[in-house]
C-alpha cells in the first residue's frame, strides 16, 4: 500500500500535514474527511521502512498554473450550486472537493475558511488577486448587496468563457504562421551553417575573384558558423533592453501608441479592444456596479496605455456630470460605432444592452479579421521564403557560370 504526504486544513481552520497510507488518493481524502480533515495538498511519502531521502518530490506543483478557464468552472460551479439554494460555504466546499488542481483548491479552501468566519465572498476573493481580476470582487460585492449573487456568479462565467474563447481563437489562427516561420528560420540557419560552407571551399580552390552578392552570403555564413554565440547574446541583450524599456511609464506609452499606427495590426488592436471595453462594462452594470467603479475595472483589462488614458478622461467627465460617448468619441481611439451606441444607451436609458451588441459584432470581427490576416500571411510568407532562396541560389550560381565563362 503507498503511502501519502498529505496537507490540509482541519475543523478548526488550522493548517495540518502528515503521512498516511491509503490505496488511492481517492481513498485518502475520504480517510481524512471521516476525520475532519479537508485535503488542500497531497504527494507520495515513503513507505515504511523507506529513507526519506528516496520520496519522489512531486515537481510539478510548483511550476502549476491556474489559467482562466479553471476560474470559469469554478464560477460556473459555484453559481449553479447557490442557485439550487446550496449554502455558500457548502458550495465552496464542494467546489474545492471537485477541482482537480492543488493550487486552486488551495485558494478555494482559504476563500471557504474566510467566509465561514464571517467575511463576504468578495473580501475573500480579492484576497486572491493572483487568481481573480478585479472585476470578480466588484461584482460579487454587487450581487451579494442585491440578493442575485448566483445570477452575477453565472454572469462572470459567461464572461470568462467568452474572453477565453476570444483569446483561444486568436492564438490558434496566429499558431499556423508562427509554425511557418519557425521552419523556414531553420531552414535558412541550416543552409548557412552547412550547405554554404562546403560549396564556399570549392569557390576558394578556384582563387577566381567572387561577385559582391556571393561574398556577402559567405561573410554572413562565417558570421553565423564562427559567432553563434555572440548573435545570441546580442539578441537577448536587446530583448532584456526592450523588454526593460517598455516596463518604464515612457516606454509602454510610446510602444502602445506606435503599435495602434502600425497597419492592420493597429486596426486589429483597436477592435480587440473595443470588444473587451464593451464587454467588461455591459457585464459590470448589469450586474449592478456603480459606472465609475466599473470604468476603473474596465480600463485593466484593455492592455494599451493609449486606451487606457482615454478611458481615464472619460471617468473624470462623467464624474463631473459629462456622458461616455463624447470623451471616447473625442479621442479619435474609438471605432464610431462604439462610441454611437454608447451615445443612443445613455439618451435611452439602455446602456448594458447597447454595450452587448457592440461587444458582440466586434468579436464577430475580429475572429474573421484575424482568420483573413492568417490567409493573407500564409502566401506573403511563401513568396517571402521563395525570394530568400532564389537569392541564395542565384549567389551560388553567379561564380559558378563566371568559371565556366572564364574556363571556355
Amino acid at each position: 500500500m503507498p503511502a501519502f504526504e498529505f496537507y490540509g486544513i482541519d475543523k478548526s481552520g488550522k493548517d495540518v500535514k502528515g503521512v498516511r497510507d491509503a490505496d488511492s488518493e481517492k481513498a485518502l481524502r475520504s480517510l481524512l474527511k471521516r476525520e475532519g480533515i479537508f485535503l488542500t495538498r497531497v504527494g507520495k511519502g515513503p513507505r515504511k521502512g523507506q529513507s526519506l531521502l528516496s520520496t519522489e518530490v512531486d515537481i510539478g506543483q510548483y511550476f502549476e498554473r491556474i489559467n482562466p478557464m479553471d476560474v470559469a468552472i469554478f464560477t460556473r460551479q459555484l453559481a449553479t450550486l447557490t442557485k439550487a439554494g446550496i449554502p455558500l460555504v457548502e458550495a465552496l466546499a464542494a467546489t474545492a472537493d471537485q477541482t482537480e488542481k492543488p493550487k486552486l483548491r488551495k485558494v478555494l479552501v482559504q476563500i471557504k475558511q474566510d467566509v465561514s468566519e464571517g467575511a463576504s465572498l468578495a473580501q475573500a476573493v480579492k484576497k486572491h488577486d493572483q487568481v481573480f481580476t478585479d472585476i470578480f470582487p466588484n461584482m460579487i460585492r454587487a450581487g451579494e448587496a442585491s440578493g442575485t449573487l448566483d445570477a452575477v456568479l453565472m454572469r462572470l462565467a459567461e464572461f470568462t468563457e467568452a474572453s477565453v474563447k476570444l483569446r483561444q481563437k486568436i492564438t490558434s489562427a496566429m499558431m499556423y504562421p508562427i509554425i511557418m516561420v519557425g521552419l523556414g528560420g531553420l531552414i535558412l540557419i541550416g543552409l548557412f551553417v552547412y550547405v554554404i560552407p562546403q560549396i564556399t571551399q570549392i569557390f576558394e580552390d578556384t582563387g577566381a575573384e567572387l561577385p559582391f552578392l556571393t561574398r556577402m552570403l559567405i561573410g554572413f555564413s562565417g558570421l553565423l558558423r564562427d559567432y553563434w554565440w555572440l548573435m545570441i547574446l546580442v539578441a537577448g541583450l536587446s530583448i532584456w533592453g526592450f523588454r526593460r524599456w517598455k516596463r518604464t511609464p515612457k516606454g509602454t506609452a510610446k510602444f502602445d501608441r506606435f503599435m495602434l499606427k502600425v497597419p492592420i495590426f493597429g486596426a486589429l488592436i483597436l477592435m480587440i479592444g473595443a470588444s473587451r471595453f464593451t464587454r467588461t462594462l455591459s457585464t459590470l452594470l448589469r450586474s449592478g456596479v456603480p459606472l465609475l467603479t466599473a470604468l476603473d475595472i474596465t480600463k485593466n483589462v484593455l492592455g494599451n496605455k493609449v486606451l487606457i488614458d482615454v478611458i481615464d478622461e472619460a471617468r473624470i467627465m462623467v464624474k463631473e456630470g459629462g456622458n461616455l460617448a463624447q470623451p471616447l468619441k473625442a479621442s479619435g481611439h474609438f471605432p464610431p460605432m462604439v462610441t454611437h451606441m454608447i451615445a443612443v444607451g445613455e439618451r435611452s436609458g439602455a446602456l448594458e444592452e447597447m454595450l452587448t451588441v457592440v461587444s458582440d459584432a466586434y468579436e464577430t470581427q475580429v475572429e474573421s479579421r484575424v482568420a483573413g490576416l492568417t490567409s493573407l500571411l500564409e502566401p506573403v510568407m511563401i513568396v517571402g521564403m521563395g525570394i530568400t532562396i532564389a537569392i541564395i541560389v542565384f549567389a551560388v550560381l553567379m561564380p559558378i557560370l563566371q568559371l565556366n565563362e572564364f574556363v571556355q
